[in-house]
């Protein structure tokens, strides 16, 4: 029904915005990654948005991507899962993070969001896996069981998420696991 707001940012109370288009104040509830990006009170704003009609509330929540939006609607399609954990999903993890942890079904890095245990976590995994990545166009970062394996090492070393993936990146492709983690730490000192 409402897929894009543009106006005014009039109020930023995390996790809501008011944008003011045109006289009209629309309260919306953005992720925190979106709300970290937001511009300051009385600049342009334009969010893409998803409309939530509930038997109580009619809700609005508001994206800076499309990525994002397309994740919450993957999300909010879970039984289970309503438009609230898909926002404490995608404010405690980026998409690439989430398309990430899908693709080499880590619930542990999902069990660190707030409000999700470890029950939601392995059935966000299991109805997620195939549809998130390929729906939002993410790219499967991960080609082969050996690169999942090095990136897990790397991760469980501390190593982030961006820089595990960068590393990946720069391995030959079929490098066993051993050597590539060697690689991948060399890569990383540097």
């Amino acid at each position: 029904m409402i897929g894009r707001l543009q106006g005014i940012l009039v109020e930023k109370n995390p996790p809501q915005v008011m944008v003011d288009c045109h006289g009209v104040g629309y309260e919306v509830s953005v992720p925190m990654s979106t709300f970290y990006n937001l511009p300051a009170l009385g600049e342009k704003v334009s969010l893409l948005t998803q409309f939530v009609v509930r038997e109580d509330a009619q809700l609005l929540y508001g994206f800076a991507a499309v990525a994002e939006r397309e994740a919450f609607r993957q999300l909010v399609k879970i039984s289970g899962v309503g438009p609230r954990t898909a926002l404490s999903v995608l404010s405690g993890m980026s998409v690439a993070e989430l398309a990430q942890a899908v693709t080499l079904q880590e619930a542990g890095r999902l069990v660190k969001v707030p409000g999700i245990g470890k029950k939601t976590a392995e059935r966000l995994l299991l109805e997620l896996k195939g549809k998130l990545g390929a729906d939002i166009g993410l790219p499967n970062s991960v080609a082969s069981d050996a690169q999942a394996d090095i990136l897990q090492a790397l991760l469980a070393l501390g190593y982030s998420d961006k820089e595990a993936a960068i590393s990946l990146k720069a391995l030959p492709k079929e490098v066993g696991v051993s050597e590539g983690i060697k690689l991948a730490l060399r890569a990383l000192a540097k």
